[in-house]
């Protein structure tokens, strides 16, 4: 079990680590109203050893969309990632914030914080922006991926707005395109097995084509026309970029076949 952080207090008596907050809804910067930018779909499937993380390089605001090279697929720490979807701006802070939280407990304890500890912590900042995401403003779900050493296992978590935490034996999604697609998953894993007893190379190109579909059910949700998407990988040999050159491979392999 991880060390509640909040009870650690300095010789003032206040936290060393206090959540990060988010501007109060309708703050502005002079006289104009807060834009949040936001990343759209993310997916995480295992595969046989692992985890593919996919994210699409999409970050709108309203109806426009603001960058198209954006990451939304961060690690945490050498066995960690994070795949986020909604404000963009409180996806960093939140991502700035665990490492280092995670990087302090492993100082100060001398042995890494446990999963339960991370999962907690990630709760904790997920539960501190719900007033100013009802009100419409820094919102945003994460997935949580990782390789538990302790058990030698890839293991997928999938918070609600609220910050309740639930664990997925094969896949996780979030985003405005997951809706659309959040069928497929088990289409799959009917018709052609579990996820985590395919192939890297087959999950990955699984996972691809999910955001293929979102991509064109999902106008927030961009395609690979462009920009490839960002992809990911974790093992027990750790983080690993999928690199471009492989990317390429599987979306002109998809592409033919829908040609």
């Amino acid at each position: 079990m991880g060390l509640d952080l909040q009870s650690l207090l300095n010789p003032g008596g206040q936290p060393l680590f206090t959540p990060p907050a988010f501007p109060a809804p309708g703050a502005s910067v002079s006289g104009a109203p807060l834009t949040d930018t936001h990343g759209t779909t993310v997916i995480a499937v295992k595969y046989d050893g692992g985890v593919i993380n996919v994210g699409d390089r999409r970050a709108t605001a309203n109806f426009a969309v603001m960058y198209d090279r954006a990451e939304k697929v961060m690690p945490l720490d050498d066995y960690t990632l994070l795949s986020i979807s909604g404000s963009y701006a409180r996806a960093m802070e939140v991502i700035r914030y665990l490492r280092t939280v995670f990087k302090y407990f492993e100082r100060s304890q001398l042995q890494p914080m446990s999963l339960d500890g991370k999962l907690s912590e990630l709760a904790k900042v997920i539960a501190a922006g719900v007033p100013a995401a009802m009100q419409g403003i820094g919102g945003f779900i994460p997935i949580f991926s990782t390789f538990d050493m302790r058990t030698g296992q890839p293991r997928i978590f999938f918070y609600d707005g609220l910050g309740a935490r639930f664990e997925s034996t094969e896949f996780g999604a979030a985003g405005s395109g997951s809706l659309q697609i959040r069928g497929i998953f088990d289409y799959i894993v009917k018709t052609k097995g579990p996820f985590h007893r395919m192939s890297r190379e087959d999950a990955l190109r699984e996972a691809l084509i999910l955001l293929d579909i979102a991509a064109d059910l999902d106008a927030a949700t961009g395609g690979w026309s462009k920009h490839l998407p960002l992809a990911k990988t974790i093992s027990a040999e750790g983080i690993t970029d999928v690199s471009e050159q492989e990317l390429r491979e599987v979306v002109n392999s998809i592409d033919r076949m829908a040609g």
